[in-house]
């Protein structure tokens, strides 16, 4: 990369926005390298796997509380104050799930873009597993209050506690299999191979679920840019009701703006957000995740950010 291009990149949102990933990620695998837990929950993509964490998945929190007969207020609280405070902003800026999808950015360059109609059908897909998982939390919640919820704990099995984080791409891959990585390179010194061999061979189905699902949304995710966050994260799919009474948003200079001549900001964002059909003094759209891709390819310097 040349000086210029350096310098130009430097002075744009994308530069801080990464190196707050970067820095984000470290922060919530702190737990890795032995830093101290906290209590902060926060309305990102993580694992609960890694004890002690040093940062909690705020939807996770909620279905552990939801299956011990607690109602999450403070669950809920987390999405509510980030939500109207900074709106979906964390999933572009914070989230390690959303950083792990950029990065596979880097490795196919060229992505693939769904027809209008089939991207239109697929957003309402993240709403669906928000309220199949708060659908089955909160009605085992109800019976455990009421004392009657065996049978319905031996229906579901290993989706009692947790229904959604049990099948969790990230769940899988920052938690299940570097344990499973780590577990193996204890065990293999001091056992012996047909024993090794025989643990591989009765690996539970879950797992080869969990598997599945995270590679496969990991190789969509490589081809559909945030395909993820689009498309499948019940996560964003709270934050996006949120995202429409925030008091952050975007705002387009209609002087400025060259409107319909460039749509540069359209073809850059990675949400799909119709930025021009959008009100130009401010804008909240469900989908934007404020990562100012759309502000960086305007030649113009037509679209800021406004607050509140």
């Amino acid at each position: 990369m040349k000086r210029d291009n350096v310098k130009e990149y430097l002075l744009t949102y994308n530069a801080p926005r990464r190196i707050v990933q970067f820095l984000s990620f470290i922060l919530f695998c702190a737990a890795i390298f032995g830093l101290g837990a906290s209590s902060l929950l926060f309305p990102v993509l993580w694992t609960w796997g890694l004890q002690p964490n040093t940062i909690g998945d705020a939807f996770t929190a909620m279905q552990f509380l939801f299956y011990d007969g607690v109602f999450p207020w403070l669950a809920f609280a987390s999405f509510l104050i980030v939500g109207i405070l900074i709106g979906k902003s964390m999933c572009g800026w914070v989230c390690p799930f959303g950083f792990v999808q950029e990065l596979l950015g880097f490795i196919k360059r060229k992505q693939t873009e769904l027809s209008v109609r089939t991207h239109e059908s697929m957003v309402y897909l993240k709403y669906f597993i928000l309220g199949l998982t708060l659908f089955i939390s909160a009605t085992f919640s109800i019976t455990r209050v009421m004392g009657v919820e065996a049978g319905y704990a031996k229906a579901l099995g290993t989706f009692a506690k947790a229904p959604f984080t049990a099948l969790s791409p990230s769940e899988t891959l920052l938690a299940t299999l570097p344990k499973m990585v780590l577990n193996f390179r204890i065990n293999i010194a001091n056992t012996p191979f047909f024993d090794l061999l025989s643990g591989v061979v009765n690996i539970p189905y879950l797992f080869w679920a969990q598997l599945a699902i995270m590679i496969g949304v990991l190789v969509f995710a490589s081809f559909i840019s945030r395909g993820w966050c689009k498309y499948l994260c019940p996560h964003g799919a709270i934050m996006a009701i949120l995202n429409r009474f925030s008091f952050i948003g975007l705002r387009r200079d209609p002087v400025k703006c060259a409107k319909g001549g460039c749509r540069q900001c359209v073809t850059a964002c990675p949400m799909r957000v119709p930025i021009l059909d959008l009100p130009w003094e401010k804008f909240s759209d469900p989908e934007c995740i404020y990562c100012m891709k759309c502000a960086d390819a305007c030649k113009d310097k037509a679209i800021k950010l406004k607050y509140p």
